[in-house]
């Protein structure tokens, strides 16, 4: 049994070519997966309501629940895109839900697993917003809205994201960041890192440890995995 680590799909649209993809990737590792790792931002937008889900996201769910019940136990890591995960996720799917990443058992091994969104210690700004995204009042808010107009919202805002992404993408060097993280957490005593966020894939092994950055699921199909003592990133090719 392999362990499977996935981040940064931002599914939308059950027609588009990277969620059909992942349906197809998902139905083929059923059954061989022993913990499935959703490393943020698997949804384009999400916020957990209690009695709804969004329509676009019926198919992934779906499939999700076809991987739990093969065996597979599904950690989801909140992201910059999905958090508040709601009902479904805990209840339904019985997911173990880190909003903020943090310490990970495989095989004796501890690993610390995050999105990736808090590595860089200088986007001040961000990390303001997103302690402002995911206070109690504004979930509480969101709760009230109706799903539609969470969902126009929320398109909206991504838009502006994925453009200050770019920008940040060009400002900052993910790889030195990223080494910098991942040197601060061997210190702690882990012996892997495993990331999502920058969709730049990176694999480094260094004296003290492991440096997986997942890449994405938009273009590169990239995914991690763990077996047999060992990590690596593969490419999903159809």
């Amino acid at each position: 049994m392999r362990d499977i680590f996935i981040a940064d799909a931002h599914l939308l649209d059950p027609t588009d070519e990277n969620y059909r993809l992942l349906l197809v990737f998902l139905e083929a590792q059923r059954g061989q997966v022993r913990n499935l790792f959703l490393m943020g931002d698997i949804f384009e937008f999400w916020v957990g309501y209690r009695h709804a889900v969004f329509a676009p996201y019926v198919p992934i769910l779906e499939a999700l629940r076809q991987m739990r019940e093969a065996g597979a136990q599904i950690i989801y890591v909140e992201g910059n895109h999905d958090f508040h995960m709601g009902p479904y996720f805990e209840q339904t799917l019985s997911c173990q839900v880190l909003p903020d990443g943090g310490a990970f058992q495989i095989d004796g091994r501890r690993i610390y697993i995050a999105h990736g969104d808090l590595v860089n210690p200088q986007d001040k700004g961000y990390r303001l917003l997103r302690r402002v995204l995911r206070s109690a009042p504004l979930r509480w808010l969101m709760a009230l809205l109706p799903p539609d107009w969470t969902w126009g919202i929320a398109r909206w805002a991504s838009s502006l994201s994925n453009k200050s992404h770019a920008t940040k993408q060009e400002r900052w060097v993910p790889r030195q960041m990223l080494l910098a993280h991942a040197k601060e957490r061997f210190d702690e005593g882990y012996s892997a890192v495993v990331t999502g966020h920058f969709h730049a894939p990176l694999h480094e092994v260094k004296g003290q440890g492991t440096i997986l950055a997942l890449g994405d699921w938009i273009d590169q199909y990239s995914y991690g995995v763990y077996e047999d003592g060992k990590f690596w990133l593969e490419s999903y090719k159809p």
